[in-house]
């Protein structure tokens, strides 16, 4: 862009050289002076200046001049502006110096603009500049920013010098990406140096011990603090009540809070942020109001962070009050406090509400238009969220990686693999940068869409795999029964020297579960305690009762439980329940259930669970008592639901359904896939139907379980060959399971259902479980 484009069409009020040298004298001005940064109209009628003045009719150089425009228009959020300017002066060859590059870094990180970020980088590597420590933070952070974690981690390694500032933008790097483990690991390097800790460094790190609610390391450097230094600095105590708050010790957080002189609108939101991440939502409105009444004015950070908390907590009320006060007040929605709204009332189901924000901004950007298809995706508006997304892409509005992975994730929820393709390609159309997250995103997408192949060869693809891609593998396995496979992929993941962690574990334990892999699993259970001394957690004896209930050993699963070193929760009962409705132990099942009934009296699950395990011991009365006291309650049953995928439309049925706009034909072809079952030789199950009624009435409400008609409507509605796929919210009956073997045979097609706990792929008359499910 020509330089007289990127200035101000104004006319410019300094009219003078001199007036020109005082506007830009800070360049000059000591450290220990302050300054008042100019306002994006100054820096304009500044820009204009300079060129009517052709950047020679002041005392400073024009380098000066140019590091002075870069550096107001990056901090009056004019970054693409700065780097006009930029691109101008690389394109006349002017000198770019070691003061301009870590300013031109700054703008490319608000607009999170890798690739010319990367170009400065060359640039800097070829002149030299990357020798200077300054630079080299610049572009850390410019890394970071752009969420290119491993780019700023090679850099790090690479410098010729270190200072406090590089450790601890680095360790803000990890942070902001939530690579705590990594980000712990360059603390220790840092004391094993005895590199004395900045006060940025200090407040990266009680962010750090926040995410992780580690109060006992945030004591330890709350301690640290108190010794080194001999006055704490407010930004200081805020971040400690920030972090004692969101882990949970409120009265440590207020501590701090009632002994601060003079409290800020920053130290008021910290502390009301705190009540209502700790769900203390009476206590944090009350604190709101004595904010008010102190006449300290809540700004938009306050909004914005209150309304993010809400959104976390699901607290719709106190985010309809905070949403009621900006409208009152004539605060102005902001696009950032907007977006936050409509993220607040999606994550509480109020999809309307939240359309109502969306459609109020004018000017939409893509995290707003990301929040509002992730609200739709949140209250399983599926036809919603894609509709929303093409809508996006019309108003030329470039999807990121954040929308792209909320995109996949609820083609991995619906079992939408066609559109999970079509997804995919949009990210390779756009050129979205396909960082971890994202690559993750997708191989759980072919996973969970059941192309378990597809995941193979994405996993094979990527070299940067982190943790959470390996684990994501090896889950993707143990879903489709392919307990051998995940085996195979940790141990070559022991041989890449890659660390294991407590998910990794759940992921294999489930694998062997499903694969009835006993002696395996007990046997990873024994390598995780004491080869890697990870301390196993509910979510591990959870695994192991499942894994030794679902092979029929349910005694020993019992004196899992038994042994237990922390008390059994709702994880442990109900594996041990699954398994004994399963194997058919109505007395372990009742006392199983009746824990659970305990610990959640509310769930609707564990009563119908021990509702069914009556009925296969024909204890119809004690069915009708137990449905009686669900009634009483207000409690329902969760219907079955299974959905398939077809021509990028995704059709939902439940048990009997007549609302689809095609059930004549459906019923049709019900009834056909009766006749040719019964030709072939099959009897239902009438076991798996748990009411008092007469065999007839079992066998029809047989033939109208969920996952029948939308086998019926895939055979209806697809070519012939094609495979079809369905999504269950419970698991398959015994009936259906049975049934959908000889389908698979009878029509010559690949079925492939994704249950509440599994994959089954039926061909030719077998099933990929081998029955064992």
């Amino acid at each position: 862009m020509d330089m007289m484009k990127v200035a101000a069409t104004e006319k410019p009020s300094l009219s003078s050289p001199s007036a020109l040298a005082s506007t830009i004298k800070f360049i000059q001005i000591p450290k220990s002076e302050t300054f008042l940064q100019p306002t994006l109209e100054q820096t304009r009628q500044t820009h204009a200046l300079m060129v009517k003045t052709h950047f020679n009719e002041t005392k400073f150089s024009p380098s000066a001049q140019f590091n002075f425009l870069i550096t107001s228009y990056t901090k009056n959020s004019q970054p693409h502006s700065a780097l006009d300017i930029y691109t101008y002066l690389r394109r006349m060859d002017y000198e770019v110096d070691n003061f301009m590059v870590p300013a031109v870094l700054t703008a490319c990180s608000f607009v999170s603009n890798t690739q010319l970020g990367k170009e400065i980088h060359g640039f800097a590597v070829k002149n030299g500049l990357t020798e200077d420590v300054f630079v080299s933070n610049a572009l850390i952070q410019m890394y970071s920013e752009c969420d290119s974690v491993v780019s700023a981690r090679l850099l790090f390694d690479n410098m010729y010098e270190r200072d406090a500032v590089s450790w601890s933008t680095m360790i803000r790097c990890y942070v902001r990406s939530k690579l705590y483990m990594e980000a712990l690991e360059m603390i220790r390097k840092m004391q094993i140096l005895q590199i004395r800790p900045s006060e940025v460094a200090m407040i990266s790190m009680i962010t750090l011990f926040a995410d992780l609610k580690d109060v006992e390391m945030g004591k330890a450097m709350h301690a640290y603090v108190t010794r080194n230094l001999e006055k704490m600095s407010f930004q200081l105590t805020t971040a400690f009540i920030h972090m004692y708050a969101k882990s949970g010790n409120l009265a440590s957080a207020r501590l701090l809070f009632n002994g601060l002189n003079q409290k800020t609108v920053v130290s008021w939101t910290a502390m009301i942020a705190g009540y209502i991440h700790c769900n203390k939502l009476e206590e944090g409105m009350k604190l709101f109001a004595r904010m008010i009444e102190e006449r300290i004015k809540p700004n938009e950070i306050t909004l914005l962070c209150l309304v993010v908390e809400c959104g976390f907590v699901g607290a719709l009320e106190l985010g309809k009050q905070l949403h009621v006060y900006i409208l009152r007040n004539g605060i102005c929605l902001s696009l950032a406090l907007a977006t936050a709204l409509v993220d607040m009332y999606g994550k509480c189901g109020e999809i309307r509400n939240a359309r109502a924000v969306f459609d109020s901004v004018k000017d939409k950007d893509v995290m707003i238009w990301s929040a509002m298809i992730a609200a739709y995706a949140q209250t399983h508006c599926i036809d919603q969220a894609f509709d929303l997304f093409v809508k996006m892409r019309e108003n030329g509005v470039r999807p990121n990686q954040v929308t792209m992975t909320t995109m996949l994730s609820l083609c991995a929820e619906t079992g939408a693999l066609n559109m999970g393709k079509w997804v995919h390609t949009v990210i390779d159309r756009q050129v979205v940068e396909m960082d971890t997250i994202l690559k993750t995103a997708l191989l759980e997408m072919y996973a969970k869409c059941g192309d378990i192949d597809g995941a193979w060869k994405l996993f094979r693809e990527v070299k940067d795999r982190d943790i959470g891609m390996w684990n994501t593998m090896m889950a993707g396995f143990g879903m489709h029964g392919c307990g051998k496979e995940a085996l195979e992929l940790f141990s070559e993941m022991e041989r890449e020297g890659v660390r294991p962690n407590d998910i990794t574990f759940i992921g294999l334990l489930n694998a062997c579960s499903h694969a009835g892999l006993v002696e395996e699993g007990k046997l990873i259970f024994e390598k995780m305690v004491h080869a890697f001394a990870l301390v196993p957690k509910i979510e591990h004896y959870g695994c192991m009762v499942d894994l030794l209930g679902r092979a029929g050993l349910l005694d020993e699963a019992y004196g899992i439980i038994k042994s237990l070193p922390i008390r059994a929760n709702s994880i442990i009962w109900s594996a041990l329940l699954a398994a004994c409705k399963l194997h058919h132990n109505t007395v372990l099942g009742e006392m199983a259930a009746r824990q659970l009934v305990y610990l959640e009296p509310q769930n609707c699950g564990y009563n119908v669970s021990i509702s069914n395990i009556y009925a296969v011991a024909n204890r119809w009365n004690d069915v009708a008592e137990v449905r009686k006291a669900m009634k009483n309650k207000g409690m329902r049953k969760e219907p079955g639901l299974s959905c398939i995928e077809v021509n990028g439309y995704v059709h939902e049925f439940i048990m009997g359904d007549k609302a689809h706009p095609e059930i004549e034909r459906i019923n049709d072809m019900v009834s056909e896939m009766g006749n040719k079952l019964k030709e072939a030789g099959y009897m239902a199950d009438t076991s798996a139907v748990l009411r008092n009624i007469d065999e007839e009435e079992k066998e029809t409400a047989l033939n109208y379980h969920s996952e029948k008609l939308a086998i019926a409507f895939g055979l209806i509605s697809t070519a012939p060959g094609t495979p079809i796929q369905i999504v269950k919210n419970l698991r398959v009956c015994k009936d259906c399971h049975t049934a959908t073997k000889l389908l698979s045979k009878i029509y010559q097609r690949v079925i492939i259902v994704r249950d509440r706990k599994r994959f089954h792929h039926f061909r030719d008359g077998t099933c990929s479980c081998g029955d064992y499910w």
